[in-house]
């Protein structure tokens, strides 16, 4: 189907659009928390995916590779919104690993609103490694951040997100 697009098929990027549009929408709602936002960036993602077909290279799925202009788009549009991570190399600590710690169940509906309620940083650390299952490599690249520092904003976010859900 994406060979189709290259030579310009219509109903072939109207498929490829209608078998994506709702699962971007998605990714572009959790970063953004804006529907008009998430509508804005899934359009220009989708336009700047048709315009640059000729750049896939089938190292992943049509579905990944469309997925990584949203995360990026949405992190621009937040950047431009002068809402970014601040790295923290200056106050780094080095993070043991955690033992594992029995938790209750928890209601997802509580979880979906304790991540609303995040911080814009804070949401974005969870929504990539959480959410879309970035490692803190991938996340230190995408962001512009070191590993280290993915690291340390994710348990901040983390411990701050069971604050709020145990609020809620």
């Amino acid at each position: 189907m994406v060979e189709q697009c290259k030579a310009g098929n219509s109903s072939s990027q109207y498929e490829l659009y209608s078998r994506y549009v709702d699962a971007m929408y998605n990714v572009g709602l959790r970063f953004l928390g804006n529907t008009e936002d998430a509508e804005d960036i899934v359009q220009d993602s989708f336009v700047e995916a048709f315009k640059n077909l000729d750049h896939f290279k089938y190292e992943s799925s049509f579905g990944a590779w469309l997925k990584r202009i949203v995360i990026n788009k949405s992190i621009n549009h937040l950047k431009t919104k002068r809402i970014s991570v601040v790295p923290m190399e200056a106050h780094e600590f080095h993070l043991a690993d955690e033992e594992p710690v029995e938790a209750e169940a928890v209601d997802i509906l509580k979880v979906k609103k304790g991540i609303a309620q995040l911080p814009d940083g804070y949401r974005e650390i969870i929504n990539l490694y959480l959410i879309e299952g970035y490692d803190h490599v991938e996340i230190g690249e995408i962001l512009g951040i070191s590993t280290s520092t993915s690291k340390s904003q994710y348990h901040r976010a983390k411990k701050k997100l069971l604050e709020i859900i145990n609020e809620l």
